[in-house]
């Protein structure tokens, strides 16, 4: 067996003296031609882990322990050696590539640069070697592409630019930090097809992290659990999903959401009564040209119903609408053709002194609550705040809606008093929920709610948003790319493809026997958390790519 690319001993990671190490004592290794995943739920020192591996961990960091790229020893190395081992031993893979790419530089500019960090090479040459590096990762017309900007590229576009920077340098590492969380399924199949041909052709290894089990299914060789900096089991993945050794373990792949096989699937009840809340008849939205580009026609002919106590989900791949859709539900964009209806009233003819009373039964819960709480006010405030704008509540009365609102989504009542920096990302999704309920609101649009969560912490979200949906029996339209996550929460299903709508019906039906290819795709698209039945379904599915 040849000798290891990333040898991990001991390793432990602590930021005081007397603070509980994020890592302890950690034995990891990594062989070229394999794939490592590191899972885990959130503080359970996957990222400092691979930040170690760079030696890029934060001020105050103390390691101890050794970590070995190719032989050299990281920890305590002096930077002009991390430096060199930085883009050639070892190369990072980001989670979101929008904040990972100058979006005023094109992308050849920007592999370019990272070709001459690390030596000297003529205009031409680096050229040349940008568009093979877009070329490599399959970048189409890449002799094009090398001078376009981020934003003229689609989101997997973009993170396939971001592993050729990566590339840039002839890593014998490559580690790729949740590189598919932001991604539709269908680019997320895409993105790892490519890490498994890097693998194979390159012999590159590989450390991904992820919280996705069904992408570890598909591509890892070996999995290492971490919980609270502890590696609790580390075995082949065949092993740890069929008969998982610690409970933990077992407590992750339980927690996992599945999609009913085809033909199969119990229909979620129907809570549904009553005229619709929300109705949306031949919705157009029209984005007008600006900036030199041209119109963008973002729906088209788009009608649908949501009644109150009903869940509807809303899947598509990025730019087919969803978000669009959402927002005009709200009233946050204006119809450009047809309506949408909230109890009975049209947003589009309504008064000033009709919207103002509707936008009170309104609320949005966003992607990242970090970004839509304000960081400086409390949790309180921050919950209270739709009660004090709408002159809900006052005084001890607003004290007591917002208690009661915290025990609702099930957090602490002193938890009024915190910032929402000191609390974790499942925690703060909570606030947003618990502020988005505060005026007791007939339409409830969940953008995303549970993309950036653990499994673990997303099961606990959505048993909450279940019981949530029943006491207050808010309609909702509930937007996500992780179709397992709507099979789950929704009790009819809107498939939505270039603004138009291909398909709707009962989740079940709808998942279960789908009517349009487009349907079809997006669900044979999703890795199963299995690695045996992935790989199975996968190798059929090039089986029949060959054939046709």
């Amino acid at each position: 067996m040849t000798d290891p690319i990333l040898d991990i001993a001991q390793l432990s990671i602590r930021f005081g003296p007397h603070d509980r190490p994020v890592v302890s004592d950690l034995d990891l290794t990594v062989r070229a031609g394999e794939i490592v995943a590191l899972v885990g739920e959130s503080g359970s020192g996957k990222s400092m882990t691979a930040r170690a591996v760079l030696g890029l961990l934060p001020d105050g960091a103390a390691v101890d322990g050794s970590i070995r790229l190719g032989g050299e020893q990281v920890v305590a190395a002096p930077e002009e050696a991390l430096t060199r081992l930085r883009g050639t031993r070892a190369a990072m893979v980001f989670q979101e590539p929008q904040t990972a790419l100058n979006p005023v530089r094109t992308v050849g500019w920007q592999i370019a640069q990272a070709l001459r960090a690390r030596g000297r090479i003529s205009r031409a040459a680096a050229r040349t070697r940008a568009i093979d590096l877009l070329r490599q990762v399959e970048i189409p017309e890449p002799e094009v592409r090398v001078d376009w900007f981020p934003h003229q590229l689609s989101g997997g576009q973009k993170q396939r630019v971001v592993i050729a920077l990566a590339l840039s340098g002839g890593p014998d590492l490559l580690i790729a930090d949740e590189p598919t969380t932001a991604l539709d399924v269908t680019v997320q199949a895409e993105i790892l097809a490519l890490l498994r041909s890097l693998r194979d052709e390159r012999g590159t290894a590989i450390l991904v992290i992820t919280h996705n089990m069904g992408v570890v299914a598909d591509i890892a060789d070996r999995v290492a659990v971490l919980r609270r900096g502890v590696l609790v089991e580390e075995r082949g993945v065949h092993d740890l999903f069929s008969a998982p050794r610690e409970r933990y373990t077992t407590q992750l792949l339980a927690a996992v959401p599945r999609l009913p096989e085809p033909g199969d699937g119990t229909p979620v009840a129907d809570v549904a009564s009553g005229a619709p809340v929300l109705r949306i008849r031949d919705l157009d939205v029209v984005y007008p040209a600006r900036h030199g580009n041209t119109a963008f026609h973002a729906l088209r002919g788009v009608s649908l119903e949501v009644s109150a106590g009903q869940v509807l989900g809303l899947v598509g791949e990025s730019g087919s609408g969803k978000t669009t859709l959402g927002r005009t539900a709200v009233g946050a964009v204006r119809p450009s053709a047809g309506a949408v209806t909230l109890d009975g009233t049209d947003l589009g003819s309504a008064t000033p002194r009709e919207l103002r009373g509707l936008r009170r039964g309104l609320a949005l819960v966003h992607q990242d609550p970090a970004a839509s709480l304000d960081p400086r006010r409390s949790v309180g405030d921050s919950i209270a705040e739709p009660l004090v704008v709408h002159r809900a509540a006052s005084g001890a009365l607003l004290r007591a809606r917002v208690a009661d609102l915290l025990d609702a989504v099930r957090l602490p009542r002193d938890f009024a008093g915190r910032r929402p920096a000191e609390l974790s990302g499942g925690q703060r999704q909570r606030v947003a929920l618990a502020r988005a309920l505060a005026l007791a609101p007939r339409l409830l649009v969940a953008d995303e709610p549970t993309s950036a969560l653990d499994v673990s912490v997303q099961a606990e979200m959505l048993a909450l948003f279940e019981d949530l949906r029943q006491e207050y029996r808010f309609a909702c339209l509930f937007i996500s790319h992780d179709l397992a996550v709507v099979h789950r929460v929704a009790d009819r299903v809107a498939v939505l493809r270039h603004g138009e709508l291909v398909e709707i019906g009962g989740t079940a039906e709808v998942f279960g026997n789908p009517r349009d290819a487009y349907t079809r795709g997006l669900l044979d698209a999703v890795p199963v958390p299995d690695p045996v039945a992935q790989r199975l379904r996968r190798d059929g599915a090039v089986v029949l790519s060959a054939a046709g």
